[in-house]
Formats: structure tokens, sequence, C-alpha cells
């Protein structure tokens, strides 16, 4: 009988444990803001063995998905829904890319870490603004890293690095 009580308390530990998942944005609200008054068609695609295999070596990234999200936007340019790791848990987040294959703007559509969020501070995303692929982005050369926010911080580097190739190598040429 001592036992189950023993127990008890350690499980009440583990269901009472915090959650800190936050939803900033939806991904309708995300192409509004960073397109505004655009329209936008989905033109989903799925990598075959040989653009992954073309991405990872361009990027020096992992694909985490074949399935991709991207819609053509009305006025010039693209938008892309991906995942990237954070510490534990995945990051959604939506990249735009200009009609000249330029980022312009990436926001992070959601948080479930602990902490770590502050990769969505405006100023820190503004650093990827105008690259394209092919540019150095590496952490603490290229994109500052955010102290207490590391892994955060290199995940989304490496998935921005990582979705404009993928955007030359399968999104580009369709």
């Amino acid at each position: 009988m001592k036992a189950r009580f023993l127990l008890l308390p350690a499980a009440a530990l583990v269901i009472a444990s915090p959650v800190h998942a936050k939803v900033y944005l939806s991904v309708e609200q995300a192409q509004q803001l960073m397109f505004p008054g655009a329209s936008f068609t989905p033109q989903f695609l799925t990598l075959t063995d040989t653009q992954v295999t073309a991405i990872e070596s361009a990027s020096d990234a992992t694909v985490l998905n074949r399935a991709l999200k991207v819609w053509k936007v009305s006025t010039g340019g693209w938008f892309i829904v991906d995942e990237v790791v954070g510490k534990h848990e995945f990051i959604p987040i939506a990249l735009a890319i200009d009609a000249s294959g330029a980022v312009k703007d990436i926001e992070i559509l959601e948080y479930r870490e602990a902490y770590g969020d502050d990769v969505r501070n405006a100023q820190w995303r503004a650093q990827f603004t105008g690259k394209r692929n092919g540019a150095r982005l590496t952490l603490t050369d290229d994109i500052q890293n955010i102290s207490g926010a590391t892994l955060s911080s290199k995940h989304v580097t490496d998935g921005v690095r990582r979705l404009l190739a993928t955007y030359v190598v399968a999104i580009a040429p369709h």
C-alpha cells in the first residue's frame, strides 16, 4: 500500500508541469501580414529523392518533411509554411519570398518550448530580409545568436537556408 502513495506525488509533478505553447499567428494571418491585400494560390508539392538530395547539399540542412506547403502570391512571390526543431519541440514558421527570390519576411507562427521564444523578436528576424539562396547564413557569423535561445536560433537559421534552397530547387522552376 505504501508504494502507491510514493508514486502518487511523482505522477502529480508530471501532470502539473506547465506547457508553454503560444500561438502567435494562423497561416492566414501570417499571409496577410507578410503580403497585405494579396491572394494566395496553393501550390503544394512533394519533394522527390533527387530534390531532397539537392536541397540538403545546397543548404547543409536536413529536409524534415517532403510535403511542402507553398502558396503562390498574386502580387508576386511565394509564401511557405514549414517547421524547424527548437530544443525539443517543432517551431512552425512562415517564410515570405519576394518575386526576385529573396527573403521578404519570416514569422514564428507558434512556440512550444519553455524558453527561447526570443527568435520571434522582429529585429532578430529582420537579419534574414534580403537573403537569397547561396548567401552565407550561419549562426554567430551572419546571423546573431540569442543567448538562451541558441538551439532555436540555429535551427531557424538552418530552416531559412534550407527553404531558400528548396525555393531554387523545387519551387522557382515551376
